[in-house]
């Protein structure tokens, strides 16, 4: 079973929801370099020096400039798969459409965005396998 990785959040003014965030809810915030944008890591609980949950019951999340070069209006979800080839046939197969083919993000995995069949978009993960 596939399960919930993180969040999303698209926003036009990146400090403003830093502010917004933060103060409403506590949330802590991390800038991650990224090519051609900045993205904004989320956590929103305790994490470890490796910015993973160290506690189970919530997931962190990110957001970044609202752009047209991504799919996004509005907040998503991303799904952690084995396999986002496979996956991606799944989506396919199942009358839904890839909306951003994947990429790779850094050393730490594999990203696509989908769409179902209602119109939903979502995210797609693949950890890469660390090479020893």
């Amino acid at each position: 079973m596939d399960k919930v990785q993180h969040f999303e959040i698209p926003v036009d003014d990146i400090a403003r929801a830093k502010k917004f965030y933060a103060g409403v809810f506590g949330w802590g915030t991390m800038d991650f370099p990224m090519p051609g944008m900045q993205y904004v890591g989320l956590h929103t609980g305790p994490v470890d020096e490796k910015n993973m949950p160290k506690d189970s019951g919530f997931i962190n999340g990110g957001m970044f400039q609202r752009s047209p070069k991504f799919p996004l209006t509005g907040p998503t979800i991303a799904m952690t798969v084995d396999d986002i080839d496979a996956s991606l046939k799944k989506v396919k197969a199942a009358g839904g459409e890839v909306m951003m083919e994947k990429m790779q993000i850094a050393d730490m995995g594999l990203y696509a965005y989908i769409k179902d069949t209602e119109g939903n978009v979502i995210g797609i993960w693949q950890n890469l396998k660390p090479s020893h």
